[in-house]
């Protein structure tokens, strides 16, 4: 039985796709992609955003998802930390040394790009802790009337990636939204309405404008009006969607990365 990465790289291949063709069809940050084809699970980070990027990119080649998972989570039980690669040996004589000394004078791309993967396994990190414990209740949100530069969070992908290289979560929204409490919220004649029955982290633009990005905890609900709405959703399985007062139900299934637009009726 073939590797379960050379899987997922025989089949981009055999459609002619490079993995930026890919990380822009599916908004999934190329890094992630090519950390499923080689196994190097710790790039990606907590096993939950692994198994959500890998069904996303398996529909994609045509693989059977859950077959995909089912053999990634042989391989890394649930809840155990990504495997780190294996630290290479110290040369054995001074002339292996010295030869290796000259290979590892990093360049000043090559220190930048460490630096790099280092914030984004950082930032990995506390996404996953913030999605195992969810926000407290009557945690304070922040409110704005537009969010000019913020911060995208990991499993989403290539722009959208969770993902992943940022600061703490943030949540940039329109002033008083129509849902404050844990109820979910009535769905809406005109507008966008979402009710979060597992914890999961979103972003909505509406006409352009960021009005919330961050991770909401279970029985947060929020309603937004405008013309157009584009929903990122980190877990799909987690966000019931309701647009001009029909329910259309979750997006995908949980831990899945979704995108859709909607087109609103209007203020």
């Amino acid at each position: 039985m073939s590797a379960l990465g050379e899987e997922f790289r025989s089949a981009r291949e055999a459609r002619s796709l490079s993995l930026s063709d890919v990380a822009e069809r599916l908004h999934i940050r190329s890094v992630y992609l090519a950390a499923i084809e080689d196994e190097d699970w710790h790039v990606i980070g907590a096993p939950v955003y692994v198994r959500g990027f890998m069904r996303t990119y398996a529909r994609f080649l045509g693989l059977d998802p859950e077959a995909a998972v089912a053999r990634f989570a042989a391989a890394v039980p649930a809840g155990s930390p990504a495997t780190a690669p294996p630290r290479q040996p110290a040369p054995a004589n001074p002339a292996e040394k010295r030869a290796a000394g000259e290979r590892s004078s990093p360049s000043l791309a090559a220190v930048l790009s460490i630096v790099a993967a280092v914030l984004v396994v950082l930032f990995v990190g506390y996404e996953f802790y913030q999605y195992r414990a969810g926000t407290p209740a009557g945690a304070p949100v922040t409110e704005a009337s537009a969010a000019p530069d913020v911060a995208v969070a990991p499993p989403a992908a290539d722009s959208g990636t969770p993902a992943p290289a940022g600061g703490a979560d943030t949540l940039a929204a329109i002033p008083p939204l129509n849902s404050p409490g844990p109820a979910a919220a009535k769905p809406v004649k005109r507008g966008l309405s979402l009710h979060v029955t597992e914890t999961s982290w979103l972003r909505v633009t509406v006409d352009g404008t960021v009005v919330l990005e961050g991770t909401l905890p279970t029985g947060a609900a929020k309603t937004f009006t405008g013309k157009i709405a584009d929903v990122r959703v980190g877990n799909a399985g987690g966000v019931q969607i309701a647009v001009n007062g029909h329910k259309l139900g979750p997006l995908g299934a949980s831990g899945d990365v979704v995108e859709r637009r909607f087109v609103l009726s209007g203020e």
